[in-house]
């Protein structure tokens, strides 16, 4: 162990990552593969055309009990989020953010119910306060539990289907967002039809004493190939995906990151159950007359990437924002970034300068996302 990794958690896959010639680095507190020897271009290449394996037991995994029945659970953890909770069917998942009294964003998360409890999926980096948040704020309806004994894996890409079918025939009759248990060799799967790079493809939770023979199982597969941080970071870029801590945080709104998709017409204005959450005053004002800002997507001209924190421009000088996330996109072949940029300079087609080391040059607000999403509806 080095200095720069010392005091760092492993992955249960940490053995594996090192054998495949992994380069690890620091991440959230753990000790993370951000490359493989073919490298982060052909790793997202790869992705993109056939599938790719990641390791994300990182993430924070937790179980919500219900005390009071599942209603109970539900209108209560609707109380954290601007989400539609309790018309989440069972064997169904979806995207939600705990948010605070100011509207800010705490973190993003997804959220499944699987009939007599919930199962929820929390950033890395804010696991540890998620946690804390939930049983304080759901400790009279709910036991919040985290589940230890897992890791997680993505499968993403074309073919992560017949891959994944191969050894769990029912995946290839889930759809978008469906989540199931499954048997492997003895073993229980949680798999979910969804992940974070805009491919189709899967999430499984899998206990840590089989996941270096499960993951070992896909990889001997000719079209799955182990792929980094690096890699997952270009493929949500290109996707138009929120990375937390960078994209959104706690001065962030979900309307002004562009998020409002996530909040159903239940908790709108109007809606059966509208507000009632942290931050429901800012966040329903500004679905209502919209945000001084908004997170937009960029393209900067020529090749150089503008990264995060690249300060924005009009053409006369006045700044109007700056970018959160930027690199290269591989599948686009040329840079793209995202930022926040003031409402009135927000339209596609909107002509920004951005100060890379001094030079103010070109870049245009774009659409997101840059590739369209292949999600099996």
């Amino acid at each position: 162990m080095n200095d720069e990794t010392q005091g760092l958690r492993r992955l249960p896959l940490h053995d594996l990552h090192v054998r495949l010639g992994a380069r690890m680095v620091p991440f959230a507190g753990w000790e993370m593969p951000v490359q493989y020897p073919a490298g982060v271009m052909k790793e997202h290449l790869h992705t993109r055309a056939a599938a790719g394996l990641f390791d994300v037991s990182h993430m924070g995994q937790l179980l919500l009990r219900p005390k009071q029945g599942m209603e109970a659970l539900a209108l209560g953890f609707e109380r954290l989020m601007p989400v539609d909770v309790l018309g989440l069917a069972e064997g169904r998942q979806r995207y939600g953010m705990l948010t605070n009294e100011t509207g800010g964003i705490l973190d993003d998360l997804m959220f499944a119910n699987r009939g007599d409890h919930l199962f929820v999926v929390v950033n890395a980096a804010c696991a540890p306060q998620d946690t804390a948040h939930l049983r304080e704020h759901l400790r009279e309806v709910a036991e919040v539990a985290t589940v230890d004994s897992r890791g997680l894996l993505a499968l993403q890409g074309p073919a992560a289907e017949a891959a994944l079918a191969r050894l769990v025939p029912d995946a290839a009759r889930m759809r978008f967002m469906d989540l199931i248990a499954a048997d492997w060799q003895g073993t229980e799967l949680w798999i979910s039809r969804s992940g974070y790079t805009g491919e189709d493809g899967f999430e499984i939770s899998v206990p840590k004493e089989a996941i270096t023979a499960f993951a070992e199982a896909l990889l001997a597969m000719e079209e799955v190939a182990p792929i980094g941080l690096g890699a997952r970071d270009s493929l949500r870029l290109e996707a138009g995906l929120c990375l937390y801590g960078h994209d959104i945080d706690t001065t962030t709104s979900p309307v002004e990151a562009g998020l409002s998709w996530a909040i159903q017409k239940a908790r709108r204005p109007g809606g059966l159950r509208e507000g009632g959450f942290a931050g429901a005053q800012r966040i329903l004002e500004e679905l209502a007359d919209a945000p001084e800002r908004l997170r937009v997507g960029l393209r900067p001209e020529g090749r150089a990437p503008m990264r995060e924190g690249t300060e924005l421009f009009t053409p006369d000088g006045t700044p109007v924002g700056r970018v959160t996330s930027g690199g290269f996109g591989p599948s686009v072949e040329a840079p793209v970034a995202m930022g926040y940029v003031a409402a009135a300079h927000a339209a596609p087609g909107t002509a920004l300068m951005g100060d890379v080391r001094g030079k103010r040059l070109p870049v245009t607000v774009s659409d997101l996302p840059f590739r369209p999403s292949t999600y099996k509806r």
